[in-house]
């Protein structure tokens, strides 16, 4: 702040001795508010403690009674007694109130009836120099705080001194908070200006600036890739033009020679005098500017796993160029014997896509496929040849060897197919659901076409199979039904002496009578030869196993079990890898044996029983006989069962048997 005396602003009145005046910097100065000379420390108090007033708010009222005092000291000295008096005509509506008081006296201000129009806050070095009749001192209307700018003026008795306070200006228009997307607009969300908009669709506005940085991006992404298409485009365009501008050249060239006429004589031969000219070169390069090359090979995909049914493979191909391509041509043809070089029936399809089903194939066949691609030009190379493979036919389930027990089944299938496939699966549903189609359980990677599938006792289900290979798998076979009550097994039909008969279900065996003797037969490892028997196939599945065998209190009959290599030329009974329950009539006198390795207990049994009921258990190895009908216990043998053995039935005279399984084990029946 530079010091200046009255003399050199150019004042023509007086002025207080000691009295100064200083340019003042409102704005970048600490100390902007020392706006009185050194000597005059009162007045600065006063300044000072009014702005030490205000940071602290209202203020006590024993500051506020001190500013009072000074002001009015000041106001003596200067001599402003009457020029400065307080009433209603003094205050200014536009004025704010400061936390001193309402009106503090320096914030009023005498009404000046010249200047009613003008506006209480100056507003440059012209109105101060109005003010004060001079120019050069610092402009108070730069302030823009009412309590940084204080103006003393002092001059002759007719004019007035003001001092005065310029107000805030109005804050900044509230900020929009909220986006109206149906206007696209920001609002402010007050109530009046929110019920115009009360029908549309608002969003918080930094939500609508995410929303539009997102459309920018996407718009920003579009126009790179069509620049991308449209420098390509121009490249192409440009080969094509100058493509076409040597052959303009050419046929300018061309031309200007046809239309050059000569006058020399040519002494030629005969022959020339008919020679044409050739321009096939020039209509081919003519031809070539609007011409597209032939494309390259495709490349045929190796077979995806399960993309085949029993009569259709699904081909797919690649072309690794920018080749045009207007359809593709896919040969195929079936594989046999494992060389793809065999002379077979070729077929042709003709599709637009890289893709092609191709129908009406024969199930778990192998087919190799080759594709060519094509356009104006020609058609392509050929590509490298795939083979595919159809998935396999359905298998087919062996009814009548099912074999089960109760926690177990044995399920016998064929495969369905000519050549061999990679596995099976079979499926299982519980038959007391029929509307679950679901399947409940399943067992995978099967190599062989039967399988042993641990089940729940007491249960009822249905099972399927399916076959699969490369290509996938196949639809499921027939269902068949299997119960896990009792065990259940059929005669084999494999094992049994001619002389025996086997019924359709493979639950009753009969032996008819020979009026001519049969001639000897031949010794057998898979059928009795010697004794007239037959097998059961018995599920291979520890634990124990409870059938019944109806037979004719007069029948001459052998049951009982024995090992799968037992010798079928010798008796049930008479060797160590079979037991069994021997009954034999004659002259009225039922005789019972338990023969083991020809020996055998004695043993009276006074009521013939009329069924059987065995019961093998592979815990203990025993091997009991029951008289059903008495619920009465007759033997056990103790047996050294190393492996698994198979109910076996022996008729020593014509009569037939029949047996009972697939049923519970009767309470009377325990284990001895």
């Amino acid at each position: 702040m530079e010091e200046e005396s009255g003399e050199e602003l150019g004042l023509d009145r007086s002025t207080p001795k000691d009295f100064h005046f200083y340019h003042m910097d409102l704005y970048d100065s600490e100390d902007r508010l020392h706006l009185f000379p050194e000597e005059n420390t009162r007045m600065r108090k006063v300044v000072q403690a009014e702005m030490a007033n205000e940071s602290r708010g209202a203020g006590d009222g024993k500051a506020q009674r001190d500013l009072q005092e000074e002001v009015d000291e000041l106001v003596h000295l200067y001599g402003l007694e009457d020029d400065h008096e307080l009433g209603d005509e003094f205050v200014d509506e536009n004025i704010p109130r400061t936390g001193v008081s309402e009106y503090p006296p320096y914030m009023m201000k005498r009404r000046d009836p010249a200047r009613e129009q003008r506006d209480w806050r100056l507003s440059g070095e012209a109105a101060e120099a109005e003010d004060l009749g001079f120019g050069g001192w610092g402009s108070a209307g730069q302030c823009q705080d009412l309590r940084e700018a204080y103006r003393y003026t002092h001059g002759r008795a007719s004019e007035e001194y003001e001092c005065y306070v310029i107000p805030e200006e109005e804050d900044e228009e509230e900020a929009a908070d909220v986006f109206c997307v149906t206007c696209k607009t920001p609002i402010r969300a007050f109530q009046k200006v929110f019920d115009e908009h009360k029908e549309h669709e608002v969003i918080p506005l930094n939500e609508a600036l995410e929303s539009a940085k997102d459309e920018i991006h996407k718009n920003m992404y579009k126009l790179e890739k069509q620049i991308i298409e449209m420098e390509n485009f121009a490249n192409h365009l440009e080969e094509v033009f100058i493509t076409v501008e040597d052959a303009v050249a050419m046929a300018d060239r061309l031309g200007k020679f046809l239309k050059t006429k000569t006058d020399v004589e040519i002494s030629a031969q005969p022959e020339f005098e008919d020679q044409t000219l050739d321009f096939s070169d020039v209509e081919q390069l003519m031809g070539s500017i609007n011409t597209i090359p032939a494309p390259s090979a495709p490349v045929i995909n190796p077979q995806v796993p399960n993309s085949a049914t029993g009569s259709s493979v699904r081909v797919c191909w690649s072309l690794y160029s920018d080749d045009t391509v207007e359809s593709y041509q896919l040969s195929y043809r079936p594989v046999q014997d494992s060389s793809p070089g065999t002379d077979q029936a070729e077929f042709t399809v003709t599709v637009k896509e890289t893709y092609c089903s191709v129908t009406n194939l024969v199930p778990n066949t192998q087919y190799e496929f080759w594709v060519t691609a094509h356009n104006r030009a020609g058609p392509s190379p050929s590509s490298e040849r795939a083979v595919y493979m159809t998935a396999p036919s359905p298998p087919i389930i062996k009814t009548k060897e099912i074999r089960s027990c109760e926690e177990a089944v044995l399920i016998c299938w064929e495969s369905g197919n000519l050549n061999p496939v990679d596995s099976y699966t079979v499926e299982l549903t519980q038959a007391e659901s029929p509307e679950a189609s679901g399947v409940t359980e399943s067992v995978v990677g099967i190599p062989t076409c039967e399988s042993v599938v641990q089940l729940q006792p007491g249960r009822s289900y249905i099972i399927y199979v399916r076959a699969l290979n490369m290509g996938g798998p196949s639809v499921r076979s027939e269902p068949a039904t299997v119960h896990t009550i009792g065990s259940y097994f059929r005669l084999n039909k494999d094992t049994c002496h001619p002389w025996l008969t086997i019924s359709e279900d493979g639950l009753t065996a009969v032996r008819s009578e020979r009026r001519t003797p049969a001639r000897e037969l031949s010794p057998s490892d898979t059928h009795f030869t010697r004794c007239v028997a037959v097998m059961g196939n018995l599920i291979p599945v520890r634990g124990h196993h409870y059938w019944e065998v109806e037979v004719d209190e007069h029948l001459d009959y052998r049951v009982g079990v024995a090992f799968a290599d037992v010798r079928k030329q010798e008796d049930l009974g008479a060797n160590c890898l079979s037991w069994c329950m021997r009954h034999t009539f004659a002259s009225s006198r039922h005789k019972y044996e338990f023969l083991h390795n020809r020996t055998t207990p004695d043993i009276r049994i006074t009521v013939p029983p009329k069924k059987i009921g065995i019961l093998l258990d592979y815990e203990h190895s025993k091997l009991s006989f029951f008289n059903v009908d008495l619920s009465q216990h007759l033997y056990t043998f103790s047996c050294q069962l190393h492996e698994f053995v198979h109910p076996c039935f022996s008729l020593e005279k014509p009569g037939c048997l029949k047996v009972h399984n697939g049923i519970s084990m009767p309470k009377h029946v325990t284990f001895y």
